[in-house]
């Protein structure tokens, strides 16, 4: 979510800062011209002043045209600035340097013609500074209020542009050094924002995880989500408390059932001993007892298992599931089941009588499910942060739907009903491992059978 909104401020506020820097370059780069233009007009002004009172047919002893004369020559050599007076039918009244005519097209004509009309050059064409253009401005000269020559200058505009990208590198500093600032600010703000944010997120997938206890620590962002946090955190006390309720419930319904269940199996035993021997309506009798005890058990170990604290400890994985495969192997020859392990030390953090029960929990439900003269390997290996062990078996395995829904409780496929369980060992296999920060996945063994993944962390205790 920071990589999304952070570039999404950055572009807004690059966005403000362009829409402010362009129109201000704009307007240095005109502020710049218009003070030359001003400077100009002051100049042609004079130089009119001077041209009004020279006659239209001067001799060459005219002083007025000789001071006219010499000042064009003193403005070109001080300044650089072509500039001449021109009678209306284009002819030279006076110039310097003696090579500036008027051309029959290009800017300076257009000044001359737009003088003519009796109008100065108040906005001439923009220049800017990656331009090698001139600036030409031109004023009438009027005598008894007939326009009788045009006063013109063209100047170089090198100073000018450099005035302007002057200006301009300091609005663009400028631009840096606020968009610098603007990136802290956003920074500063989207962390501010975002970590009530990140912290509710941690602490979300911490519950998810099996760890209850986990709460967002309100101490800063804006109201809205330190609101929220508070909310949550209200939220998980009660779900722990309904949860805890739902637990404390299991466990007692189980454990005050166990007793009156023990004794009706003890008066139905008394009564097979009054009844003929292989009497088939005692014996279902007897099974079905038997199964509700054991459900009542599972039932309770699932309650203890998912209020139990794990204990972790920094466990060798592959003795401690050697150990369970030696335990498991008798069971597997006497239904005709071959059980191999391949188990190298490897070491990882867990609670090693919670991960026995979940493997004993595993390899029971895989060697019960393999027909005989079938295998089921048990393998540990080290996978990166985390220690695996595979139980594969080579029983009839599970559809895609059933694959979803194992481990649900009380749940069993329909195709093995007739198989001694509750449907409740793999939840508590999950609880067990979940405590500890592991975790149980379920797949395909081809060509036929089910492939049991129990992974636990092997780093941050």
């Amino acid at each position: 979510m920071h990589t999304r909104l952070l570039p999404l401020l950055i572009v807004l506020m690059a966005a403000v800062l362009l829409a402010l820097g362009i129109p201000l370059a704009a307007s240095v780069a005109g502020a710049q011209q218009q003070n030359v233009v001003v400077d100009r007009i002051d100049d042609t002004a004079r130089f009119a002043a001077l041209a009004q009172f020279v006659e239209d047919s001067p001799s060459a002893t005219d002083e007025r045209l000789k001071m006219l004369s010499a000042e064009l020559t003193s403005y070109y050599e001080v300044y650089g600035i072509q500039a001449g007076v021109f009678y209306r039918n284009r002819t030279v009244m006076a110039h310097a340097p003696t090579t500036f005519f008027l051309q029959q097209t290009g800017e300076v004509r257009e000044a001359f013609d737009e003088a003519l009309l009796s109008r100065r050059s108040h906005d001439p064409k923009q220049v800017w500074p990656w331009q090698r253009s001139r600036l030409v401005v031109a004023s009438p000269v009027i005598r008894d209020g007939d326009v009788v020559a045009v006063v013109v200058t063209d100047s170089p505009t090198g100073q000018m542009r450099s005035r302007t990208l002057h200006g301009w590198l300091v609005i663009g500093a400028g631009e840096i050094a606020a968009m610098l600032l603007a990136v802290g600010a956003a920074l500063r703000l989207t962390g501010w924002v975002l970590r009530p944010v990140r912290v509710l997120d941690t602490t979300t997938h911490e519950i998810a995880s099996g760890r209850l206890k986990s709460r967002v620590a309100v101490a800063s962002g804006p109201p809205e989500l330190r609101r929220l946090s508070r909310s949550f955190n209200e939220m998980a006390d009660n779900v722990e408390d309904v949860l805890e309720q739902q637990r404390a419930f299991v466990a007692d319904a189980s454990h005050q059932l166990r007793n009156p269940l023990s004794a009706l199996l003890l008066r139905i035993e008394l009564l097979a001993l009054e009844l003929s021997e292989g009497n088939e309506e005692i014996a279902s009798v007897q099974a079905e007892g038997k199964r509700l005890a054991q459900v009542l058990d599972d039932l309770l170990d699932l309650a203890l298992a998912e209020h139990t604290e794990a204990d972790l400890r920094l466990t060798d994985i592959g003795a401690l599931t050697a150990e369970r495969v030696a335990a498991w192997s008798p069971t597997a020859e006497a239904k005709g089941v071959r059980l191999k392990g391949d188990c190298p030390p490897t070491t990882a953090w867990a609670d090693p009588v919670a991960l026995s029960s979940a493997l004993d929990a595993v390899i029971d439900n895989a060697v019960k499910f393999t027909p005989k003269d079938e295998t089921v390997t048990v393998t540990v290996a080290a996978d990166g942060d985390t220690s695996t062990v595979v139980v594969a078996d080579r029983g009839p395995g599970l559809t895609d739907e059933e694959l979803a829904r194992i481990g649900d409780r009380f749940w069993r496929s329909g195709r093995h009903q007739n198989i001694k369980g509750s449907g409740l060992g793999l939840s508590i296999t999950r609880a067990l491992l979940a405590a500890g920060g592991g975790s149980i996945a379920y797949g395909r063994h081809e060509p036929h059978g089910l492939k049991v993944t129990v992974s636990v962390p092997r780093s941050g205790a």
